[in-house]
């Protein structure tokens, strides 16, 4: 088994939270695992990214070569077009259709949409219409998670388990909700 991931997004969209999701369940399966972060200006609204290798066997390199992502999960559409060169042939995009507008000249996002469109393995989600809908608008970027949990190597039930995990720690609540999110995002 081997799987690369790119998770990108812009700052305070809970990127590295799902980076942490995927980790911990990567470890429950016994999972090797390399991830490299990019904050860039990530307080600021800046670009956010994350490389996840995934694999049974040692993994030596934490940097996804381009061409060679196996899936993109994205929880801002503008960003997952940065990083199309990355995607192989065969992977999936997966993203939110919901944009976050921290540029003056945002581009119209119906053509970024048609742009994604124009991909054979995509899924557009929005994901902030549906964690509204669940009661959660901030748990947007779970929802892009489960949406994505169909193209991951990995079972659903530990990327559940990671959830209750990494989120326990603030309230069971915080965690249940989010559980919520994921499997609203996995239905989407």
């Amino acid at each position: 088994m081997k799987s690369d991931i790119i998770l990108s997004g812009v700052g305070g969209q809970g990127i590295l939270s799902i980076a942490a999701i995927i980790g911990l369940a990567a470890i429950e399966n016994d999972l090797y695992l390399k991830q490299a972060e990019v904050h860039g200006m990530s307080q600021r609204g800046g670009d956010v990214q994350s490389h996840l290798r995934l694999s049974s066997k040692p993994v030596h390199s934490d940097l996804i070569p381009y061409g060679k992502a196996d899936l993109i999960i994205s929880v801002e559409p503008m960003e997952s077009l940065r990083h199309l060169p990355w995607l192989s042939a065969s992977g999936w995009l997966v993203t939110n259709s919901t944009p976050f507008m921290n540029i003056g000249d945002y581009p119209p996002v119906e053509d970024i949409l048609s742009r994604i469109r124009q991909l054979d393995n995509h899924k557009i989600v929005d994901a902030d219409e549906i964690a509204r809908q669940i009661g959660s608008a901030r748990s947007g970027n779970v929802v892009i998670l489960g949406a994505a949990s169909h193209y991951l190597d990995l079972p659903f039930e530990s990327l559940e388990n990671a959830l209750v995990k990494l989120f326990s720690k603030k309230s069971p609540e915080i965690a249940e909700m989010n559980v919520k999110a994921l499997r609203a995002g996995r239905n989407a």
